[in-house]
């Protein structure tokens, strides 16, 4: 018989036919005994099971009675009598209750020993045996109670021992169902962290973050406690792992066949490079420099291929892409060597520089600015010669030994594109015509394809060097058996063939089929001849040539007169690409494009520089269409020499536009002239702007117009995103000139825009300045979402200084809830990011809310100590303002005090001069005063900030001054100040 009682009771035969126990007495007597199946109920515990707590006289008999009717029920074996009581004779796994304690039991113990598959499977099984609610059978009891709420208990944990095992799984967690659990059981804080690990696992960051703050608030409430521990931790987990790291670094590449021949050179760059900081593997073309190097190079080491630059200027930016360092911004010091030296210093790796030969001054230039900056960091070059750098350790690499080696590497690949090939004496004669050179004896065993081994080392014998007429003579012999063998596998193409060889010599760092169909035509049958004969490799995806065939490529390339009309196609093709691309930067789809146009970084600077010199309408359209993917990729100056030089020269007709975002990119070196220029260009279009997101540079670049000055609206367009921008951009000016409820619905809807299109960086801008009116009317909680949503999006484009401005500001939400320790870990986090991403100087943010942090613990000194250490003047005025303000603050120093006023005049904005009127309001003598500014401070911002506790603090003191009417009266007396007024007042109190 099988006896199911989580649900109405129901008892089935061994035919399965189902059983029927009538009258409510000996049901529950049935449900008292399945539940301790197979184990003695005593009487007593009978009685008030049945009873509860008032038994009528003669229970014990009635029992007896029961029984017997239960027995006539399930037949007369299936209750036994014993000492003290009754026992229902089946196995334990015939009851429900028992299959589902067993099952949860062994779920917990499989999810303990790390098999969350297996705790899965078993705890659903548990769970699907719960048919409604148990126990309903029975009179209501304390017993009855007691045991409801046992199997609730054992229910509730099965279920979150089983969302524990789903985390740990592929795939989507039950988020509605754990809301539901959560609904049931709110102030169960295990159900909560697991709803905010759920939820946070599903990419709902802010709403992982709501929840945990509010069952904070809950507990409060509710218990008059905190979170637990256990609780705290799974909140510390979610901070920890939305702050974001630094940018991805690029990895060493992949390698694409075995590793022959080297094990000595192998083991001895082991041993130099862990002794040796610099060292540099030398040796001509074609030896195998690269490949030795990724063969040794740690997981962790990020490498930099130089082949694709021309010039040694172009190194540093080289080694920031590769390091997933983002550049500071429009009209930052441009310094990428202060950048990387300062990133390898806080986040040491292995750098590898490859192909160093043609960059040998930015090589070597670079190399020693690492070293001296970051004592931990270790640099291991290519190059065909040293680079000269103090402390540097030379590896020469020597071509294979042609017994060994050589021929080991000629048989491996021969039997790549023959099968069942093995060594005869042609090998040997091969393998020592070619010098034991890697790279031609590869070339050489490509040939297989179409030609028998003895016809190669025929061709080989008769004259290796022969067709080096156009090569220098005074190569070294090694080199020039590379060439040769170069030479002899472009003389055996066709000429459709060696057409594309050459003009695929245009690209740099690789090409797409599509790049290479747009840019050299309709070449798929060629590209892929070019493949089968190992001049050009392919991952599936890019097609590219080793460096030295490359270069061979391109010197065929300008000998044949076809290379200008190629470059003008190269730059045509890119520039498409770009003006397709800047759409869909501003959509859902924007990392995708993001990433594509990064893979084409070194075409599309190619493509820049060459228009620069031959085609200037194009250059001015390339800067234009790629000036978003610079800005949100981190490369804000990638165009700064490019425009500089654009501007400079005469402007074509039809590239208005163009010009102004070229000024924008040549910031600062671009001269009043030019903006004088660019301002009369937007104010005089008569067209939509062709790429919108120049508008949202040129408010990050030139600033907010001065208040009372006329003003022109750029044309964006009828586009959804073009309308939330503008609506963002008018409001935020509101918001800083003072009118802050004005905006908050239009804001509300640019945000609502920005969230349908799926642009992250339109939507962190709104939740950003949304955060900030809601941080100032003091709805903190509101403010921390909000800033937890945005980490999330700026951190998914990798945007280190606005993740870290918003760690800061999220920090401050958690120091207003009294979350002191959450509070400071983002601000040391907000630090140290700064820090990996190259950032020398400390944040002045981080620096003020740390500083605020220690004021708390009792410590005003050492915050004033803290602020002190900042340098004197700041990236803007908002800098001076919120530092000088502090300071004065902590020192109760009036030329502190005049220092922020001073700040604020020259502000533009009326937020920050409110800033500094509050702070002056805390360091007034005089109540009365200190009233008025307050007062006078709430005008200019548009509203009385309700959460800033010094403002706060200053209000309640001077409250109890001049009591409450004198408080209202002289408060009323500033909030009346028009603009012109409130200016007098504050250059009073400067006088």
């Amino acid at each position: 018989m099988q006896f199911a009682i989580l649900g109405p009771l129901a008892v089935t035969g061994d035919d399965g036919a189902p059983i029927t126990v009538g009258g409510p007495r000996p049901r529950a007597l049935l449900v008292l005994l399945a539940m301790a199946a197979g184990r003695t109920v005593g009487v007593d515990r009978i009685v008030d099971g049945q009873y509860g707590e008032h038994p009528p006289a003669g229970a014990a008999n009635a029992v007896q009675a029961h029984v017997s009717r239960l027995r006539r029920a399930l037949g007369g074996d299936a209750v036994e009598f014993g000492p003290g009581g009754y026992r229902l004779a089946v196995d334990p796994d015939d009851v429900d209750v028992a299959r589902f304690a067993r099952l949860a039991a062994d779920g917990r113990a499989a999810l303990a020993a790390g098999r969350p598959a297996d705790a899965a499977r078993l705890l659903r099984a548990a769970l699907a045996l719960w048919r409604g609610d148990p126990l309903s059978d029975l009179p209501d009891s304390p017993a009855t109670a007691a045991a409801v709420a046992g199997l609730a208990e054992l229910r509730v944990g099965a279920a979150e021992d089983l969302a524990e095992a789903e985390l740990a799984l592929p795939g989507e967690p039950s988020i509605a169902e754990l809301r539901e659990l959560v609904a049931a059981h709110p102030l169960r804080e295990r159900l909560r962290g697991l709803l905010v690990r759920a939820l946070h696992a599903a990419g709902r960051q802010a709403e992982a973050l709501a929840e945990y703050e509010r069952v904070r608030r809950l507990l409060r409430a509710e218990l008059g406690t905190d979170p637990s521990p256990e609780l705290a931790a799974v909140h510390r987990a979610l901070l920890q792992a939305d702050r974001p790291a630094a940018g991805p670094r690029r990895r060493v590449p992949a390698a694409v066949s075995t590793f022959v021949g080297r094990t000595a050179e192998l083991a001895r760059l082991a041993d130099l490079a862990a002794g040796a900081r610099l060292v540099t593997v030398l040796g001509p073309g074609g030896t195998g420099k690269t490949r030795l190097v990724t063969e040794w190079a740690p997981r962790t080491a990020c490498f930099v291929d130089l082949a694709p630059l021309t010039d040694s200027a172009q190194v540093p930016a080289a080694a920031l892409v590769a390091l997933g360092l983002r550049e500071p911004g429009f009209g930052a010091p441009a310094d990428p060597v202060g950048l990387i030296g300062t990133a390898l210093a806080a986040d040491p790796a292995v750098l590898v520089l490859d192909n160093c030969e043609h960059v040998l001054a930015g090589a070597a230039g670079l190399a020693r600015a690492v070293l001296g900056a970051a004592p931990d960091a270790r640099v291991v070059a290519t190059s065909r010669a040293p680079l000269g750098v103090t402390g540097e350790t030379l590896l020469p690499l020597t071509p294979l030994p042609v017994d060994d080696g050589a021929v080991e590497l000629f048989v491996q690949r021969a039997a790549a594109v023959r099968p069942g090939f093995a060594r005869t004496a042609d090998v040997d004669a091969i393998c020592a015509a070619l010098d034991g050179l890697p790279l031609a004896i590869e070339l050489a065993a490509a040939r297989l394809r179409q030609l028998p081994v003895g016809a190669v080392a025929q061709r080989l014998a008769v004259d290796p060097f022969g067709l080096l007429g156009r090569g220098d003579p005074t190569v070294a012999e090694r080199h020039r058996s590379l060439a040769a063998v170069v030479e002899w596998s472009w003389a055996l193409l066709s000429p459709a063939e060696q057409q594309l060889a050459a003009a695929f010599a245009v690209f740099s760092g690789g090409a797409t089929l599509d790049a290479v169909e747009g840019v050299c035509g309709q070449r798929i049958d060629e590209l892929a001849m070019l493949v089968d004969h190992s001049l050009v490799t392919t991952d599936g995806q890019r097609y590219r040539m080793l460096e030295p065939i490359r270069r061979f490529c391109a010197d065929r390339l300008a000998e044949s007169g076809a290379e200008p009309q190629l470059r003008a196609a190269h730059a045509a093709y890119h520039l498409r690409l770009a003006q397709e691309a800047d759409p869909h930067l501003r959509r859902a789809e924007q990392l995708d494009w993001l990433a594509r146009l990064t893979a084409e970084e070194a075409n599309l600077d190619a493509a820049l520089a060459w228009a620069v010199e031959h085609d200037r309408p194009t250059a001015f359209r390339l800067v234009a269409a790629l000036s978003a993917y610079w800005w949100l990729s981190g490369r804000a100056t990638r165009g700064a020499a490019a425009a500089a030089a654009l501007i400079a020269g005469p402007v074509p007709d039809g590239v208005d536009e163009e010009y102004v975002s070229c000024v924008m990119q040549a910031a600062p070196r671009a001269g009043a002239e030019h903006w004088t220029r660019a301002r009369e260009v937007l104010a005089t279009l008569d067209h939509p702007l062709r790429y919108p997101f120049a508008a949202a540079l040129w408010g990050m670049t030139a600033g907010p117009p001065e208040e009372g000055t006329e003003n022109y609206t750029v044309r964006l367009g009828a586009d959804p995103w073009n309308d939330a921008l503008m609506h963002l951009s008018q409001v935020l000016l509101g918001v800083l000139r003072g009118s802050p409820a004005d905006g908050e619905r239009e804001m509300e809807s640019a945000l609502a825009t920005f969230r349908r299109l799926g642009d992250r960086w339109g939507t962190a801008q709104a939740l950003d300045w949304l955060a900030v009116v809601d941080g100032w009317r003091g709805r903190w909680a509101s403010a921390y979402a909000r800033w937890s949503e945005a980490l999330v999006l700026q951190g998914e484009l990798g945007a280190v200084d606005e993740c870290a401005q918003l760690l800061c500001h999220r920090a401050e939400a958690l120091l207003r809830h009294g979350d002191t320790d959450a509070a400071e870990a983002d601000l040391r986090a907000a630090e140290d990011l700064l820090r990996r991403a190259g950032r020398a100087a400390p944040s002045a943010e981080a620096r003020l809310g740390l500083a605020e942090v220690t004021v708390r613990r009792g410590r005003p000194a050492d915050a004033a100590a803290l602020l002190a250490e900042l340098p004197s003047d700041g990236p803007d005025v908002r800098y001076g303002v919120r530092v000088a303000v502090a300071l004065g603050r902590l020192t109760a120093d009036p030329e502190q005090f005049r220092q922020a006023l001073a700040d604020g005049i020259a502000s533009p904005l009326r937020s920050d001069l409110a800033d500094a009127v509050e702070g002056a309001a805390g360091g007034m003598a005089s109540g009365a005063r200190a009233a008025e500014l307050l007062g006078a401070a709430a005008t200019m911002r548009g509203l009385a900030i309700a959460g800033d506790p010094y403002v706060a603090a200053t209000t309640a003191t001077t409250r109890a001054e001049l009591g409450e009417e004198g408080f209202a009266e002289a408060y009323a007396r500033g909030a009346a100040l028009d603009r012109a007024a409130a200016d007098r007042l504050v250059a009073d109190l400067l006088s």
